[in-house]
C-alpha cells in the first residue's frame, strides 16, 4: 500500500511550500490537501498558485482534496451559516454549498489531482429522506464540475445517521450515481467497528483514512503513539491489505500536543503499520 499523508495534520496553519517539503523529505509520496481556508484559502489565487508552482517541479504528488466543511477560517465558529453541507434541505443555502465546493475543485485546475473527498451531512446529523434528495441533487452536479476537471467525487464514512456503511450503500443503491468511497477507520470505529464498515464498502473503496480514537470521539490518534486509541491495527491492516493495489494508505492524523516532532511521529506511524497485515 503506497503511503499517504493529510495536510489535516497542519489544518490550524497556513500551507506553504516549506510543508510540503518536510512533507516530502519524511517520506511521503503522496498527500491530500485539506481545504480549510485558514490552511488552504482555495479563494486566494496566490497562495493557490504557489503551490501549483512547487508542485510543477516536485516528485510528491497530490492525491487529493478534501473539499472545505466551512466557508470561514475558524473552522465554523463564525456561525451556523459558515457550515457547507450537500445534505441541506434549504435550497439556497444547500446551493450555497456546491457553489464553496465548487471553489475549492478549481484548485484541481492549477494542481492536478484524481480525488475529492466529501461527507454527506455534518457530524452528528439525522437521517430523513429529504436529506438525501438534497445530497443526491448536489451530487449529479458536484460530480460533473469534477469530472471536467479530471477529479472523482468519493463519500467519506463519517459519524452521522446519513454516512454509515449502510446508510452510503443504501444512498448508492437508490440514486445509482456510481460515487467510490474513502474508507474512514477512525469514524467506521466510532459507528459498528472497522471490520463491519469495511466489509460493507470494499469494493468501492479508493482512498483511505488512517487514524484512531477511543470508539466514540473522533479526535484522529496518532496510532500506537496516542494514548486512548482502542482500533485493532493488526487486523485492520490485514483487512485493508486484502484489496491489494487499489487505495493507499492515507494518514488523516491531528495535531496534539507531546506529538512533536509531528512528521518524525507520522513517519513512525507509517513504518509500523507497514509492518502489519501481511500474510504469514
Amino acid at each position: 500500500m503506497t503511503p499517504a499523508l493529510s495536510t489535516h495534520l497542519f489544518v490550524q496553519h497556513r500551507l506553504t511550500t516549506v510543508t510540503l517539503d518536510k512533507i516530502q523529505s519524511a517520506g511521503f509520496p503522496k498527500v491530500e490537501i485539506f481545504c480549510a481556508r485558514q490552511h488552504l484559502d482555495y479563494r486566494n489565487p496566490a497562495q493557490v498558485d504557489e503551490l501549483r508552482h512547487w508542485f510543477r517541479d516536485s516528485p510528491l504528488k497530490l492525491h487529493s482534496l478534501h473539499m472545505p466543511m466551512y466557508t470561514d477560517d475558524v473552522w465554523g465558529r463564525t456561525g451556523p451559516n459558515a457550515v457547507v453541507n450537500i445534505a441541506e434541505t434549504e435550497k439556497t443555502k444547500r446551493i450555497a454549498s456546491v457553489d464553496e465546493i465548487k471553489r475549492a475543485l478549481e484548485v484541481a485546475e492549477q494542481i492536478p489531482c484524481t480525488f475529492a473527498i466529501q461527507h454527506i451531512g455534518v457530524g452528528g446529523e439525522e437521517f430523513d429522506e429529504r436529506k438525501l434528495e438534497a445530497a443526491f441533487s448536489s451530487l449529479e452536479e458536484l460530480n460533473l464540475f469534477a469530472r471536467q476537471r479530471g477529479v472523482e467525487v468519493l463519500l467519506e464514512n463519517i459519524p452521522n445517521k446519513l454516512s454509515s456503511a449502510e446508510r452510503l450503500n443504501y444512498f448508492l443503491g437508490i440514486t445509482h450515481l456510481g460515487n467510490g468511497y474513502c474508507f474512514d477507520t477512525g469514524h467506521a470505529h466510532i459507528h459498528l467497528g472497522v471490520e463491519h464498515e469495511f466489509n460493507l464498502m470494499k469494493e468501492r473503496i479508493r482512498s483511505t483514512h488512517i487514524h484512531d480514537n477511543d470508539g466514540e470521539h473522533d479526535v484522529h490518534l496518532f496510532p500506537f503513539l496516542a494514548s486512548g486509541g482502542t482500533i485493532d491495527w493488526k487486523r485492520t491492516m490485514t483487512l485493508l491489505r486484502s484489496r491489494r493495489g487499489q487505495y493507499p494508505m492515507l494518514l488523516e492524523l491531528r495535531e496534539a500536543e507531546g506529538m512533536e516532532p509531528l512528521l518524525e511521529k507520522a513517519a513512525d506511524v507509517r513504518e509500523r503499520l507497514a509492518d502489519l497485515g501481511h500474510p504469514e
